[in-house]
């Protein structure tokens, strides 16, 4: 019995061996298969991204070659443009489409706000022409005051809505598909604020306000800037996010020698880098034996080349290569990779097809928020498009009345909010405008003029306005006040205005231009109401009527002065008389401007026409016409552009004129005295070729050109010469650029007889 049950004990022990070998081998694939498909246990690993302008697109090279080694990133901190290429990256993008993205904009006009001047109101497209000076002033509460950012940022918060619009304005930044942490400073207490909640883009915004550049962004009630100035290189809040591995990327400026600063600009710019260089060496000493540090070798690429995308990211690129070995050793494999990818956190993200369930408009200063609303064509039940929504706010922004409009789009499932901010200009509410004018021929012959516009919008909720524009120079003389009133809600307007004007002339006889007959003052008074028909973002047409008054007072002449027998008085030569006259007219004009540019127009037109008719008056008719054209085309660096103007009387007593037009100077018959030339006929043609031989989109001058100029033309003091000879012609090859305070030329005129002129011109000539 003992033997039997021995015997099957002992076929029982081997059945139970064999299942246990069988088990074992079965969890021993099981473990092996396990192994292969589910990724390592592997250390959390964080970007600290630094700030530094536009050498911040080396980032994105880091992140190229991050995902082309398979390394996972699983939270970012990001202080300035780390900070903006960190969100984008936070979102779900990858590098390739941060960087395809970026490349399609003009990367320089996004960073400072510049608008394609064809897409400006009219009114802008003039203060564009007349003062060049872009320093915006403004008067109030009895002080001048100054934007407190020369960049508002708008277009920069557009681009990061735009690629970010499926992020709810009121997310926590850890649920993002990449944790994230955007890094500023507090402006009141220089303490540093670390942005873990709210809207994506305004973070990033407020963590690139450079100060003096980009304007403070207010953040739950706290004025915040530049990140920069207390933390540039955030390895220590990526430590907080619970890295086991920091990868720092520290894109600063370097310090510059003290033999290369030479200039109040650089001593302030090497300031701002020594505090920056000081938190970031205290934040490089944080950095353990498994941290890894890129320092792109960025050159000579500075905070503001934001034209230099492509060299800047393959220096990021680079700088990882540099440490490949360091970073493979953080890589999982393809398959572990595109798992990671692919689980990355999206259920904060909208919906598509989310639909707007509220709207709330805040206005800020006097533009009152139904024209904000007007604006704003989307209304509750409507989906949510981010780029349609910054779409119909930026032509508000082009407006010139706001500082900056923006829009967030937040709330619970069921009261999404599209919550719209409009700040009226915090430097208003009287705007002013200047513009400066000097030219010279180094012989003692020129002309200075000081030019001033004052702005005052938005006076009443209706849209009624008043504008001044004010000459000062040695030749001319003149102010224009007007007052603008929307009609019945719509871009249509009521003008009444007056306007005086004082100006040196000189008169030649038609055949003689050695020396003038006369050289005397012209006075134009003008008192009178417009309507205004903007075309869109083409320009504008006016229609009304006026009272003009004009006269001439001889300054010295061998002419003979008459009295009328009524009080007024002429002046004389030949056929020509100079009559004071007093006139009822009615005026029509139109003006057209797509002109990319008003110094060196590299394409588009101007079309410029007016004419005033006689309706009642005094001394005879003052019927006149005038016309101006300009067209501009380019090739690559080179650019033509052809002028034409023209104008005379048209009707009644032609020889007794109500306006004389002059010619002379830059631009206008180089080889001649500025305004040499008046009468009351006018006609004048240019060529003008030049190439662009450097270009720069910031610092003192923004591109220089070189060119030349053929012109021909005359004014003529009788209608029967009118066109029929003698011509004036001038040939010029000029250098110019566009500068802080207006277009600079310096060239040389030659015309027939000798004529010569070396000529100096700050200002800009038709």
């Amino acid at each position: 019995m003992i033997t039997r049950l021995n015997g099957i004990g002992m076929i029982l022990v081997l059945a139970c061996g064999l299942l246990l070998s069988l088990l074992s081998s079965g969890v021993a694939r099981a473990d092996s298969q396990a192994f292969v498909d589910a990724p390592p246990h592997r250390p959390r690993i964080c970007l600290a991204l630094s700030g530094g302008g536009a050498r911040g697109y080396a980032h994105i090279g880091v992140l190229r070659e991050l995902e082309r080694l398979h390394v996972p990133v699983d939270c970012i901190a990001g202080t300035s443009m780390g900070a903006v290429v960190g969100s984008l990256y936070a979102s779900g993008m990858t590098a390739d489409q941060i960087e395809h993205a970026l490349s399609e904009l003009n990367l320089n006009d996004v960073a400072f706000d510049r608008e394609a001047r064809q897409g400006l109101p009219q009114t802008s497209r003039e203060d564009d022409l007349l003062y060049p000076i872009g320093v915006p002033v403004g008067f109030g509460n009895g002080q001048f005051k100054f934007p407190n950012g020369l960049v508002q940022g708008n277009q920069l918060m557009a681009l990061l809505r735009a690629h970010t619009a499926e992020i709810p304005g009121d997310v926590d930044f850890d649920k993002l598909p990449i944790p994230y942490r955007a890094v500023a400073t507090d402006l009141e207490t220089g303490d540093r604020v670390v942005l873990n909640h709210g809207s994506l883009p305004l973070a990033a915004r407020a963590s690139m306000a450079v100060p003096g550049l980009f304007a403070p962004e207010v953040i739950d009630g706290r004025t915040l800037i530049d990140g920069g100035t207390s933390s540039n290189l955030p390895i220590d809040v990526a430590r907080q996010m619970g890295a086991d591995i920091v990868i720092a990327v520290d894109i600063g400026t370097q310090l510059k020698r003290a033999d290369q600063i030479t200039s109040m600009t650089a001593v302030t710019s090497q300031m701002v880098r020594l505090m920056m260089t000081q938190n970031v060496r205290a934040q490089k000493a944080s950095l353990r034996a498994s941290d890894i540090l890129l320092e792109p070798d960025l050159g000579s690429i500075s905070f503001s080349d934001f034209g230099e995308m492509k060299a800047a990211v393959q220096s990021g690129v680079t700088s990882a290569q540099r440490s490949d070995a360091r970073l493979g050793a953080l890589s999982v494999s393809a398959t572990q990779y595109a798992s990671w990818r692919a689980n990355l956190a999206r259920d904060v993200q909208l919906p598509p097809g989310t639909r707007i369930d509220r709207v709330e408009i805040a206005a800020h200063g006097r533009v009152p928020a139904s024209r904000v609303k007007q604006a704003l064509n989307v209304k509750a039940g409507d989906i949510y498009d981010a780029a349609k929504v910054d779409g119909q706010l930026a032509e508000l922004t082009r407006t010139g009345d706001f500082e900056s409009v923006s829009h967030t789009f937040a709330g619970p499932p069921g009261d999404r909010v599209l919550q719209v901010e409009a700040n009226a200009k915090s430097w208003g509410p009287n705007i002013l405008l200047f513009g400066v004018g000097l030219s010279t021929n180094f012989e003692g012959d020129g002309a200075f003029s000081l030019q001033i516009g004052h702005r005052l919008p938005w006076i009443t909720s209706s849209g009624l306005s008043w504008r001044n524009d004010i000459v000062l120079g040695t030749r001319d003389l003149g102010w224009r006040t007007e007052l603008r009133q929307p009609l019945f809600g719509s871009s249509v307007y009521i003008a009444p205005y007056a306007s005086v004007r004082r100006n040196d002339v000189n008169l030649y006889a038609d055949d003689e231009t050695a020396l003038p007959l006369a050289s005397y003052v012209q006075q134009n008074l003008r008192a009178g109401v417009d309507i205004g028909v903007p075309l869109g973002n083409w320009g504008e047409a006016r229609v009304g009527v006026a009272q003009v008054h004009t006269s001439y007072q001889p300054r010295s002449s061998v002419l003979t002065a008459f009295d009328n027998g009524d009080g007024s008085a002429f002046v004389q030569s030949g056929a020509l008389s100079l009559q004071s006259t007093t006139q009822t007219v009615g005026e029509i004009g139109l003006k057209v401007d797509q002109l990319d540019d008003v110094v060196f127009p590299r394409r588009g037109f101007l079309f410029d026409a007016g004419a005033q008719m006689s309706i009642a008056g005094s001394n005879g008719s003052a019927d006149v016409a005038r016309v101006r054209a300009l067209w501009a085309a380019s090739r690559g660096r080179f650019s033509v552009n052809a002028a034409v103007e023209a104008g005379g009387q048209v009707g009644g007593n032609r020889d007794a004129p109500a306006y004389l037009f002059s010619l002379g100077g830059f631009q206008h018959l180089s080889a001649y005295a500025q305004d040499q030339f008046s009468g009351p006929y006018i006609l004048y043609g240019r060529l003008t070729g030049f190439a662009q031989i450097s270009k720069a989109d910031t610092g003192p001058m923004r591109g220089i050109f070189t060119g030349v100029s053929l012109e021909g033309g005359n004014v003529w003091g009788e209608s029967q010469r009118f066109a029929r000879g003698p011509w004036l012609s001038s040939v010029s090859a000029f250098v110019g650029t566009t500068t802080m305070i207006g277009p600079l030329y310096f060239g040389f005129a030659m015309a027939p007889g000798g004529v010569r002129n070396v000529y100096f011109q700050l200002g800009n000539r038709f």
